[in-house]
């Protein structure tokens, strides 16, 4: 995949009813440029996608598997998957968030699960039901911070990613201090269909709700999508308190060691199924 190639990718998101934004192409293709491919019929019209991003030495990941409609269940999906997991070569862990049907094809290729993800929608913020905070906005000189932590609970880099994020959408991005340090931090992004929240980082889920509500602030006047891992009910019921619903579910999946499995119990929402 080439730049020159970023709108048949769009017109798949579109097709796909996909919130991606010609951005979040042209990032993939910053951060990997020879790790992203396109399928094409005999006419040259692309017809398929994916990407691929390394992480470190430590995992990488694979998003934006489309495939256009008129050409699905002939083999295109998985075959860009087998292309991709050349690229990929001998990494150690691959990674990827599955829809359901996609998963089946995931299992083939020895990917296995790690933990469910759902994927929650609000239609209309209502700043009432949102709760008080003393978040700040993430500004330059706290991202070396922020970053540390990202490191840690993530379970490897993306700075670059999150450098990327906050440029884009500034009016997403806050965090939490006290005595100790960094509570708990957010971002989010401007999509096609919705503003989408993440990642949220945070020790607990009292300092996640601080953060996105403060985030929310800024999302009034459209619709806006959460992806949330399931480990805090207690953070799945809030969501749920200001009017989040399912969208659709999602699903965590490696293949490999694993070995660097960051610290899921604080990632209260990922950055995204096409970036981890």
């Amino acid at each position: 995949m080439v730049d020159g190639d970023i709108p048949a990718g769009l017109s798949l998101c579109r097709a796909a009813g996909w919130n991606q934004t010609a951005e979040d192409w042209a990032m993939f293709l910053k951060l990997s440029p020879k790790g992203c491919c396109v399928a094409v019929d005999d006419e040259g019209q692309v017809r398929g996608t994916v990407a691929t991003v390394r992480y470190e030495n430590r995992f990488s990941w694979i998003g934006m598997v489309l495939v256009h409609p008129a050409v699905q269940r002939q083999g295109i999906g998985i075959q860009l998957l087998r292309e991709s997991l050349q690229i990929l070569g001998e990494e150690e862990t691959i990674k990827l968030d599955a829809t359901p049907a996609g998963r089946k094809v995931y299992v083939q290729l020895d990917f296995v699960d790690e933990y469910p993800i759902t994927r929650m929608e609000l239609k209309e913020v209502s700043v009432s039901k949102l709760e008080n905070s003393d978040a700040l906005p993430v500004l330059t000189k706290e991202m070396p911070s922020v970053l540390e932590i990202d490191h840690r609970v993530f379970g490897a880099s993306r700075g670059k990613v999150l450098q990327s994020v906050l440029k884009r959408a500034p009016q997403f991005a806050f965090f939490l201090q006290d005595s100790e340090g960094i509570e708990g931090y957010c971002f989010g992004r401007k999509g096609y269909l919705f503003s989408h929240i993440g990642p949220v980082i945070a020790r607990d889920s009292d300092s996640a709700r601080k953060v996105v509500s403060a985030a929310l602030r800024n999302c009034q006047g459209r619709p806006v999508v959460i992806d949330a891992p399931h480990h805090s009910p207690e953070w799945l019921q809030w969501l749920s308190s200001i009017g989040f619903r399912e969208q659709r579910p999602l699903l965590r999946m490696y293949r490999g060691t694993n070995a660097y499995p960051g610290i899921p119990e604080k990632q209260f929402a990922i950055l995204g199924p096409e970036f981890g």
